[in-house]
């Protein structure tokens, strides 16, 4: 049994190396061969696990090699638009200005079924809103709805805004990280002002914290009783911030009066 452990925590390891070597990926991102190379990998490493009268070594080997033709694969298909369509294939249009290709969804074993579940996972619920549907190499759909009933975009109103960052982590289960705090271009003793304007007076006492590109937090504390579950989480924004007075990134000016007084009005 120890045996059998040890050879099973080996092939583990193996297989974790070989994945991470390939690429970050998920399962329904996966190209054609990618996805075979897998599972010949798991087919690889079940047959040690089952048996120990089979050298580890005749599992271990074949997993490096289809790692490295894996890796070798993909290289070649940077490389090469000849490769990258042999291996992977190329997208296929099912619904063109509004019309859906039949001959297209034949080649692509796809029906009318099919095409309307994976438009409606896009949140599109009429095949009349669509303008293109394109079937990516992944098996993934690509929708593009038509002009008017595509989301309004800023640009649309001719409305400039600022670029935005991703909100980063600061504190997770009671821990801070103090790199996220620095690159964001504050200290501790700023993050100990900030909670303590909200009651909170140790870090131990938090779940999750983050902060936006503002300034503004989101606190998260942990449960203390499970009957009355976790409190509520605080969300500051630009217009909590100039209700409640705080000071900082995050607050808007006041906006000046500028309406003229009308005659007759005191002064």
């Amino acid at each position: 049994m120890l045996l059998l452990a040890i050879r099973t925590i080996i092939l583990y390891i193996v297989i974790m190396l070989s994945l991470k070597a390939m690429g970050k990926r998920q399962i329904g991102q996966l190209q054609p061969f990618e996805l075979v190379v897998i599972l010949v990998i798991s087919e690889m490493a079940s047959i040690a696990m089952e048996s120990i009268n089979v050298p580890i070594l005749s599992s271990i080997i074949p997993i490096i090699t289809l790692t490295v033709l894996q890796i070798t694969i993909a290289l070649l298909s940077l490389k090469s638009e000849k490769m990258r369509r042999t291996f992977c294939g190329t997208p296929s249009i099912v619904v063109k200005n509004g019309e859906i290709m039949e001959t297209e969804m034949r080649f692509q074993r796809m029906n009318v079924n099919d095409l309307l579940e994976q438009i409606r996972a896009k949140g599109y619920f009429d095949l009349a809103e669509i303008e293109y549907a394109i079937m990516e190499t992944n098996g993934q759909l690509s929708v593009m709805p038509r002009a008017d009933k595509r989301p309004l975009q800023p640009s649309d109103i001719k409305l400039t805004i600022d670029h935005e960052k991703p909100a980063v982590t600061l504190v997770l289960d009671g821990q801070l990280n103090k790199k996220h705090l620095q690159e964001m271009g504050y200290n501790e003793e700023w993050l100990g002002k900030k909670l303590k304007a909200h009651n909170i007076n140790n870090i131990s006492d938090i779940f999750f914290a983050s902060i936006d590109i503002s300034g503004n937090l989101f606190c998260q504390l942990k449960e203390k009783d499970p009957q009355t579950g976790s409190p509520k989480p605080i969300r500051e924004n630009k217009e909590n911030n100039v209700k409640n007075g705080t000071p900082g990134a995050g607050t808007i000016p006041s906006k000046p009066n500028n309406k003229k007084q009308k005659k007759g009005d005191k002064k």
